[in-house]
């Protein structure tokens, strides 16, 4: 049987086809990994143990020549994302009623909502789609954009600095598998070389633990409005992340697409905020129903478009002034 062929025949299939099969268990068969326990429930568990994994053969893989590429790319994708989730809280705070629509179709949207869906990447998810369609270094700058997610952001965004609790000893953790591979990587060619086969093969298992955390029923609860949001979050920041990657970053745009989603941190946000800042408190449980939407929908649809992107329109692109040596083809995968 030709498996493997035929799962990547669709469009991020390798990310798209294992992440499918968790969230279809998370939904129907949510107490899979309590049942079993031991090594089953590891695997189905595992996004945290697995990403650091992942982000360890990530930085090994990673020339120190190449560190400047890295910058440049997660700054252009950070600053795009950010940037437009700020004109998004400026403008919906004109147009939308200070504790968000209550009644019609578009109950439940707020500031609030529009700003926690928008304003992080799922840097799994981005970091899985560059190793298969763009480069290392653009996979690299996932640990940065990683960086991005909790409220912080969210509450400097609305305009409310001060209430959130900023632990900088976690943003260290975050990074630190990271840089003990990117040192040995260039400590020692041949544990680069050695390393270097790990992030690709690990894509499957991080997207099915990473499915895991979704319930596709939270589609039916927030029903058309849902999918509205989420297809305006990937159109918007996908425009302005490929605007940016391409002028800034020195990409062809696929980086930009792939950055389009939302992380699925975000989900937490409204009651994370609401908790930090009262005032958002009649707006979190709307909201937040909204912003899982907006995961789960993203998490589906950013796979399939970045494959198309990258196939399609990305080899007609011209680069920016940042050159990446890619290290793959679409076509090779």
């Amino acid at each position: 049987m030709k498996i493997k062929r035929s799962i990547e025949r669709i469009p991020g299939g390798m990310m798209l086809v294992p992440l499918l099969l968790g969230s279809a268990l998370h939904t129907f068969w949510p107490d899979t990994g309590k049942y079993f326990g031991s090594f089953t429930n590891g695997l189905i568990t595992g996004v945290v143990p697995i990403l650091a994994v992942w982000l360890f053969c990530l930085g090994a893989s990673i020339n120190l020549r190449a560190t400047g590429t890295v910058l440049r790319k997660s700054g252009a994708l950070i600053g795009a994302k950010l940037g437009l989730a700020w004109v998004v809280a400026l403008l919906a705070s004109h147009w939308l009623p200070e504790g968000g629509i209550a009644t019609g179709f578009f109950a439940g949207l707020s500031v609030l909502a529009l700003v926690a869906a928008l304003d992080m990447t799922n840097a799994g998810l981005f970091a899985s789609l560059m190793e298969e369609y763009g480069t290392r270094e653009e996979a690299g700058a996932s640990v940065l954009i990683g960086m991005e997610s909790g409220p912080l952001m969210t509450m400097i965004i609305l305009g409310t600095t001060g209430l959130a609790a900023f632990e900088p000893h976690h943003l260290v953790g975050v990074v630190i598998p990271f840089l003990i591979g990117f040192a040995l990587g260039n400590l020692d060619e041949d544990l680069r070389d050695f390393f270097s086969r790990g992030p690709r093969m690990l894509i499957p298992f991080f997207a099915f633990a990473l499915g895991n955390t979704i319930n596709l029923s939270v589609i039916l609860d927030t029903g058309l409005l849902g999918i509205v949001v989420a297809v305006g979050v990937m159109l918007a920041s996908g425009v302005a992340l490929v605007i940016s990657d391409i002028l800034i970053g020195g990409g062809r745009g696929t980086a930009g697409v792939a950055a389009s989603s939302t992380a699925g941190a975000a989900a937490a946000t409204p009651s994370l905020v609401a908790a930090a800042a009262p005032q958002f408190q009649p707006w979190a449980p709307a909201a937040t129903a909204l912003v899982a939407a907006c995961v789960v929908i993203t998490a589906l649809l950013v796979p399939m478009l970045t494959a198309f992107w990258a196939k399609r329109i990305a080899p007609r692109v011209r680069r920016g002034k940042a050159q990446a040596v890619p290290v793959m083809r679409a076509s090779e995968v």
